[in-house]
């Protein structure tokens, strides 16, 4: 089945898919494998020196011929303090940016804190600008300073919390209302139904973390991964873990994990999603060959 929803005329990837960003894993090999399976694959840009960061997207250039992304997370005042990143500048930031237009990044994402200031830059030079958020008055500033779309973290996600953050289907069936720029959901999404469900609540596009962190292109550790893989989202532990409702990140993963049962290929993972999404809607009576988001 063909997609189309506004998240892939932007990126120009075969399926309306964003790989997340993840500090220390987003690296170019786990992106380019995320490009070639048909998403937006995206590198982590403090993943990578400022000296070594033009060399690695030379590299994802030869590693796929797909769109692909680039991430720059910026932290926010009260974390700085003990942040190994803390000593990243503003000016840091704009050299990575500058670095990726210069290389024809043509996507960037943007998270944790305000990013105003990169974003007039990535739409000042013809780049689409997704920021992503945790509470919906944050996606409406983003919309209003010029974000080309918002990812919205439920807080089935994994990652910082926001002790005000509501749920996916909260957070995603508000925004369409509230919104008028394209929304990408995110936040315990790891399956076929939770994909369609995102696109019934109104997203244009989903967001992949915990999900993908066990395939085998994951640079995470293979002891990790089996963790992962027995993860119990059932238990007291986990929880109070993922939904502690404290500014603090989790010690788990999304409750997407539960879905994830074996170390499948990136390929693997994202075909299985949107096969199975295909043959979902043809159970429901979708006769069409193309499933569209676009107006018509």
């Amino acid at each position: 089945m063909i997609w189309k929803t506004s998240i892939n005329k932007m990126t120009g990837t075969k399926y309306p898919l964003i790989m997340a960003a993840f500090a220390g894993l987003g690296r170019t090999e786990f992106a380019a494998s995320f490009s070639n399976a048909g998403g937006l694959g995206i590198i982590t840009g403090l993943n990578y020196k400022l000296d070594s960061f033009k060399s690695e997207l030379i590299k994802m250039k030869e590693l796929t011929d797909k769109p692909f992304g680039v991430n720059l997370t910026v932290l926010p005042p009260g974390v700085r303090a003990f942040d190994p990143l803390s000593n990243v500048t503003k000016e840091d930031y704009f050299k990575y940016l500058e670095i990726a237009i210069n290389e024809g990044v043509e996507v960037f994402t943007t998270s944790a804190y305000q990013a105003t200031h990169l974003g007039e830059r990535i739409i000042g030079a013809g780049c689409y600008w997704f920021h992503k958020c945790s509470l919906l008055r944050h996606a409406i500033s983003a919309e209003r300073v010029g974000a080309s779309a918002v990812t919205l973290i439920g807080m089935e996600a994994s990652g910082f919390k926001n002790p005000f953050q509501h749920t996916t289907l909260i957070n995603i069936t508000l925004a369409k209302r509230l919104l008028k720029i394209p929304i990408i959901a995110a936040g315990g999404i790891g399956d076929a139904r939770g994909f369609l469900g995102a696109l019934g609540m109104g997203a244009e596009g989903v967001c992949l973390g915990s999900a993908i962190l066990t395939t085998k292109e994951s640079p995470a550790s293979k002891e990790s991964k089996e963790r992962w893989l027995d993860t119990d989202i059932h238990s007291e532990y986990y929880h109070k873990q993922l939904y502690h409702g404290e500014l603090k990140s989790t010690r788990v993963l999304s409750a997407a994990i539960a879905l994830q049962k074996k170390n499948s290929s990136i390929h693997e993972f994202i075909e299985e999603i949107m096969v199975e999404a295909a043959e979902i809607l043809t159970s429901w009576g979708f006769e069409k060959d193309q499933f569209s988001t676009l107006p018509t």
